[in-house]
């Protein structure tokens, strides 16, 4: 699959809001990625539809929406209508009939649908869901924060992802989130991933958000 980088908001300077969404529009970036976490699944809170539903009419660009929240179902619905094309949920959130019918919500609402787990959830969690998600992502920090080392024992997970999906000719991606930079997203390319979640690597490239985009392709 080709590579996608996502850009993740969580990293963005907002006092210069306007100016970096002229320069991801301008950049390789074919994704933007929010981080959505309601202060009880992960101890933060960030942003709600609003945010996104701004970033939507001045961007063209995949709205990659990363649902770090307690009750997923809750909120789909109205991130899709603000502009998201993806919903991505946490396994560990629901249990397998909410989630499987949380897929089928997500897309009967015309966006696609993801599943992602923590560093210390097995794969066994993501059964349920890898015959019918569009996107698997396998957190590399503890979700949360910004700014964390990425954790490259978490390579066997995508490793495994990758076996599997092209063993049973399934077409989701693997995206990877936290810590990626220029030297760990050759690691997750050669594990299998082909989505990369970014942040403070690419808003605080020295040579602009543009040029950090491309430094990862």
């Amino acid at each position: 699959m080709n590579m996608i980088i996502a850009p993740s908001v969580l990293s963005m300077d907002f006092s210069k809001m306007g100016q970096q969404l002229e320069e991801l529009n301008a950049s390789k970036a074919e994704a933007i990625h929010f981080d959505v976490m309601d202060g009880h699944f992960v101890p933060n809170l960030t942003f709600g539809p609003d945010l996104l539903r701004g970033f939507r009419k001045a961007s063209d660009k995949f709205m990659d929406v990363h649902l770090m929240v307690t009750d997923p179902a809750k909120f789909a619905e109205t991130f899709i209508r603000n502009g998201a094309n993806q919903i991505t949920f946490h396994a560990e959130a629901v249990t397998e009939e909410e989630g499987v019918k949380l897929v089928e919500e997500i897309h009967k609402n015309g966006a696609k649908a993801g599943v992602s787990i923590k560093p210390g959830t097995g794969l066994d969690a993501l059964k349920p869901y890898l015959e019918i998600v569009d996107t698997v992502l396998v957190m590399t920090v503890e979700p949360g924060f910004g700014g964390q080392a990425f954790m490259e024992d978490m390579m066997g997970k995508v490793r495994a992802l990758m076996i599997y999906r092209d063993q049973r000719d399934l077409q989701f991606r693997i995206e990877v989130d936290g810590g990626i930079n220029g030297e760990t997203v050759k690691i997750a390319r050669e594990s299998g991933a082909d989505m990369f979640v970014a942040g403070s690597y690419i808003f605080k490239y020295p040579k602009g958000i543009a040029a950090g985009v491309e430094s990862l392709l």
